[in-house]
């Protein structure tokens, strides 16, 4: 059974920008469709003149005064904005931050669990916050929880950068991993094998072949 929609109780977003009859002022400074200046004129005749030519007459800068009017297609106008803010919003980068816990105490298999989800995350070029967790008095040796995030990030060392340092808040301390140079640029896969290492042992393949051939052709002439 299909899961209901929440009914969105926002209102629409208004349109702020005022065009033709919208436009109050007496004057404003008209701009052409060309983008040329033409001047301060009263703003029936800028309307007027925007009318002859079947486009529109837009507020630019209505801070400005007199108000800067433009004259253009206002439905394209509108259309190509969206575009550009689409296509921005596309190659955008959007990095999330990811959380894993830990104990002071841990367990070696444990960590080893924890640790691969950390390496996941970074090479899925998400940051990592990274908290160890306090109980009752283990609160009295940070050192521990510091060692341990120290540890983390030495051996992550080839895929992640400390973004920050061990911080102690109370109970709990913290430590923020971003993924490294190498990640963001493609070096590494999804499995965190370099990018290369395919293309070397295939060189050296080849080499080797190549290496055997010129190796039986000696034995032929000889």
């Amino acid at each position: 059974m299909p899961v209901p929609r929440r009914f969105d109780r926002r209102p629409p977003e208004r349109d702020l920008t005022r065009t033709n009859d919208r436009i109050r002022v007496p004057e404003v400074r008209l701009v052409g469709e060309d983008g040329k200046q033409i001047g301060v004129v009263k703003t029936t005749e800028a309307l007027a003149y925007a009318q002859e030519r079947d486009l529109d007459l837009v507020e630019v800068a209505p801070d400005a005064r007199p108000p800067v009017c433009r004259v253009l297609d206002y439905s394209k106008y509108k259309y190509e904005q969206a575009q550009k803010q689409k296509a921005a919003r596309k190659h955008q980068q959007q990095i999330t931050i990811r959380e894993i816990k830990f104990r002071p105490k841990i367990a070696q298999n444990d960590y080893d669990t924890k640790k691969g989800h950390v390496r996941r995350f970074l090479l899925g070029k998400d940051r990592v916050k990274v908290t160890i967790m306090f109980r009752g008095r283990e609160v009295t040796h940070p050192e521990r929880g510091t060692a341990l995030l120290d540890r983390l990030a030495s051996e992550l060392a080839e895929i992640a950068i400390v973004e920050q340092t061990p911080l102690q808040d109370g109970r709990n301390m913290t430590m923020m991993l971003a993924p490294s140079k190498a990640v963001l640029a493609g070096e590494f896969d999804a499995n965190g094998a370099a990018g290369n290492d395919g293309e070397s042992s295939g060189n050296e393949h080849r080499n080797g072949r190549a290496e055997r051939r010129s190796a039986a052709a000696s034995d032929a002439a000889a």
